[in-house]
Formats: C-alpha cells, sequence, structure tokens
C-alpha cells in the first residue's frame, strides 16, 4: 500500500489532496500513520511506531489500521503498489 505523494497533512490531522481540491481530518494517529508511510515505512515498522508512541496493543492496531486504510481507499488516497 503507498499513500499518494502529493497528499499534504498538517500535524493537526487536516489532509489535503492538491489532485482534487477534497479535504479530510483525521486524528493524532491517523496522521502519524499517513506520515509513516509517506517516508516509505513498511507495516511492521509503521506497527512498531504507532504501538510504542500510543501504547496500542499490536492486535488492536491492526484491526484499526485496516479499517483506517479501507477509508483512504474509499477516498482513493492510497494505492496498491
Amino acid at each position: 500500500m503507498k499513500i499518494n505523494s502529493n497528499l499534504a497533512v498538517s500535524d493537526s490531522g487536516f489532509i489535503f489532496n492538491p489532485s482534487n481540491g477534497d479535504s479530510f481530518s483525521t486524528n493524532a494517529v491517523g496522521a502519524d500513520i499517513i506520515r509513516l508511510m509517506k517516508e516509505g515505512k513498511s507495516l511492521n515498522e509503521i506497527k512498531k511506531e504507532i504501538s510504542a508512541k500510543y501504547e496500542v496493543e499490536p492486535g488492536a492496531f491492526e484491526k484499526d489500521y485496516e479499517d483506517f486504510i479501507s477509508q483512504l481507499q474509499d477516498h482513493f488516497l492510497v494505492s496498491h503498489v
């Protein structure tokens, strides 16, 4: 899964897609996931960083991550590589 490279994300979780002008908002966890995806991190690297920063159980993170990625896909913000 790859996040669209032109996607802009603020620290507060405001997401802007300049290719079509759509905007969305997410919480701090979502903003961090997008930032890590833009850095090219793998799912395991993202899971490790998010789980450590937010003290999330890895099993709970995986379900929430899949739900979040599904939402990003619904809005065409990620693509399969």
